[in-house]
């Protein structure tokens, strides 16, 4: 056999093995690796590029090998899903950094962090102000989690509301130009109901894209001619409406109680709401 083709079989080979062994290993490894998985990941992968261009080398010892790498990580994974104290031995624990709006400089001493890797971390979490941050934890994978003191914590929905509905995640309806009839009938929706709303657009089926339904049954597109224009969904006015009466219902409950606590919490709410009135609009007009 020429040693060409030799070197593309073994390639070949040796991709879908990589791939069979991926998936056997599980989604786990394809996202945060700990250390000794990305030293694994390192090895397998210089051992499979080496066997198959080296074609002097055994095969047979090197699929060995590679099985043999490859069974470490998920003999670890079994112990570890079973043995807390296993699991803290080989992957490790969070580091915490911040405590109490306090930074812990012999825990960053101890992980070998410097402040400017510290300060960098917490910016690509948009916190450019340690003392916004209250507690703050360096984990196994080598990901900062950080908590934000009360007063330095987005505004929530609950925060103004009770009784808020739950959402649920967006169905994909249509994709690629194609409609998917287990997404509509997950919400309780058919073919029917999706062409009536593609009329109500004035817009062909065929001409869309992508297509998505949220939690409140809004129907949002996408279409293959970018240069058409849609009509603004009426979900973003109908949370402006909902918003501005808020606002108007706290101001009057603040008319209406005799209570000077009462009527200033009220007010102050109030004018929370006709903040994130000013910021939702922009961001919609934009």
């Amino acid at each position: 056999m020429p040693e060409w083709i030799e070197v593309i079989v073994r390639s070949v080979s040796i991709i879908l093995g990589l791939f069979v062994i991926t998936k056997l290993l599980g989604k786990k490894q394809l996202s945060k690796l700990s250390f000794f998985e990305y030293i694994v990941g390192i090895t397998i992968g210089d051992i499979a590029g080496t066997l198959s261009m080296d074609i002097g080398l055994n095969i047979r010892n090197g699929v060995t090998s590679i099985l043999v790498w490859s069974l470490f990580p998920v003999v670890i994974s079994f112990f570890s899903l079973r043995n807390k104290a296993f699991r803290d031995f080989v992957e490790g624990k969070a580091t915490v950094f911040i405590k109490d709006g306090k930074i812990m400089e012999d825990n960053m001493k101890k992980e070998k962090f410097t402040v400017d890797e510290l300060l960098a971390q917490l910016r690509k979490k948009n916190i450019f102000q340690f003392n916004d941050v209250e507690f703050a934890a360096l984990e196994p994978c080598g990901e900062l989690s950080v908590f934000l003191k009360k007063e330095k914590q987005p505004v929530r929905l609950e925060d103004i509301m009770t009784n808020v509905p739950s959402m649920k995640e967006p169905q994909t309806v249509v994709m690629d130009g194609l409609i998917l009839d287990e997404p509509l009938s997950t919400i309780g929706l058919n073919r029917g109901w999706l062409k009536e709303e593609v009329e109500k657009k004035g817009i062909l089926l065929e001409n869309i894209f992508l297509a998505q339904v949220d939690s409140y049954g809004q129907l949002t597109v996408d279409l293959y001619d970018d240069k058409i224009e849609l009509p603004p969904p009426m979900a973003n006015k109908l949370m402006l409406a909902s918003l501005k009466k808020i606002e108007a219902d706290l101001e009057l409950f603040a008319l209406a109680t005799d209570s000077m606590a009462a009527k200033d919490m009220y007010m102050k709410n109030a004018e929370k709401v006709r903040g994130i009135y000013a910021k939702v609009r922009n961001l919609l007009d934009n």
